[in-house]
């Protein structure tokens, strides 16, 4: 088997931990697809998508991936990087002239993609506002969410804010003029095969969508105009909301890991330079920790982990402490993590990709200890 040798006893053993913890309820079930060198090892689906256990989970199950949806807009912002639309030196406020006012009109691309913008991470800029259109979403941002720091000194994950902003700075600066759903669909998802991938539930992906149970784990509802429901959002055939309204399955979310773990190419298909993949795995964000992670951590008696951000990505980097993407990976595993249900990384070092998705949301530190655990399980397999 050569590169793409791991450990059988060791994924099995991973295998009976995630049944296990949907026997006993902890979620309702799971997809996770792992590779090595760019060969499936472990193309997994466990239990059910709803707590009532009609929906059984299957590998092609299209899931809501939350916060991953950060992850495609980050890899295209980089892009138009390379590409000389702008720079990660750019004050947003270029731009997006109506981002002004003080501190806030300081804050770089380089500052969006680190979250030290220096603005409190917000789940909302007003409550219960219907935020299905990029446009409506920018004037909120830019009416409600001001800075309340020098921006780079101090990292508060944005939920929201920061890349509402990155989407339409993406088409703001498109030189074809193209609504943010279609920029993602023809220079990301398109280029790269992923057919299910969308902002929305496409019809082809509508009897696959594990529709997501939020378990009161989210302190928001996601209403949409088109959609019935809290969550309407979720189920509605299109939406713009670039930092949570993606739906994916583990086979194109692998597509697009294995692209960053080969240096930004995947069939022929270059989206990124090895240099810019370099450099957003990179920490810049030293020693600060991510605020939203300090309150989940002292709730839960943990030390307050460093943020450890690259551009756009999560970044394992040294040390021990709790952390998703687990303490047996290599310091340069990077990767990005959807509210309670999603993680995706790779591990440059062990040239191993991880995609893992599920159904029932849990809170942010159970996922984090869930992850954590399965990461490890992971790379324990590698030899």
């Amino acid at each position: 088997m050569g590169n793409s040798s791991m450990d059988a006893g060791r994924l099995g053993e991973l295998e009976r931990v995630v049944r296990a913890d949907v026997q006993s309820g902890r979620y309702f079930g799971a997809a996770i697809k792992i590779a090595r060198g760019g060969e499936t090892v472990l193309d997994l689906a466990v239990g059910h998508a709803d707590e009532a256990g009609t929906h059984e989970i299957r590998t092609d199950t299209v899931f809501s991936v939350f916060s991953i949806t950060k992850a495609f807009v980050n890899v295209l912002v980089l892009r138009a990087i390379e590409l000389g639309r702008f720079a990660l030196t750019t004050p947003m406020v270029d731009i997006v002239p109506e981002f002004a006012g003080r501190p806030r009109d300081r804050a770089t691309i380089f500052h969006f993609l680190t979250h030290t913008t220096g603005m409190p991470g917000v789940w909302e800029p007003v409550p219960g506002l219907l935020l299905e259109d990029l446009e409506e979403s920018v004037a909120a941002v830019v009416a409600h969410v001001h800075g309340a720091v020098e921006p780079g000194t101090r990292c508060d994950y944005a939920p929201m804010a920061g890349h509402v902003l990155l989407g339409e700075v993406l088409r703001r600066t498109d030189p074809a003029g193209r609504p943010i759903g279609r920029i993602l669909r023809e220079d990301l998802w398109d280029p790269l095969g992923m057919t299910d991938t969308n902002l929305g539930i496409l019809p082809h992906m509508r009897d696959r969508h594990a529709v997501p149970e939020m378990r009161g784990v989210l302190p928001i509802t996601s209403r949409s105009r088109t959609s019935p429901g809290d969550y309407g959002l979720y189920t509605a055939e299109r939406n713009e909301a670039v930092w949570a309204g993606s739906a994916s399955t583990t086979r194109d979310l692998q597509r697009f890991m294995e692209m960053l773990r080969r240096g930004g190419s995947l069939d022929d298909v270059r989206i990124l330079s090895p240099r810019m993949i370099e450099l957003a795995r990179t920490v810049w964000t030293g020693d600060m920790p991510n605020e939203l992670y300090r309150t989940v951590a002292l709730r839960n008696g943990d030390a307050v982990p460093p943020a450890h951000l690259g551009l756009g990505f999560n970044v394992r980097g040294e040390g021990i402490f709790t952390t998703q993407l687990g303490t047996l990976t290599s310091p340069s595993t990077f990767g990005n993590y959807g509210a309670g249900t999603g993680l995706v990384w790779v591990d440059p070092a062990s040239d191993v990709s991880f995609v893992g998705l599920s159904a029932g949301l849990l809170t942010q530190a159970d996922n984090i200890a869930r992850y954590q655990r399965l990461s490890d399980m992971v790379a324990a397999a590698v030899i």
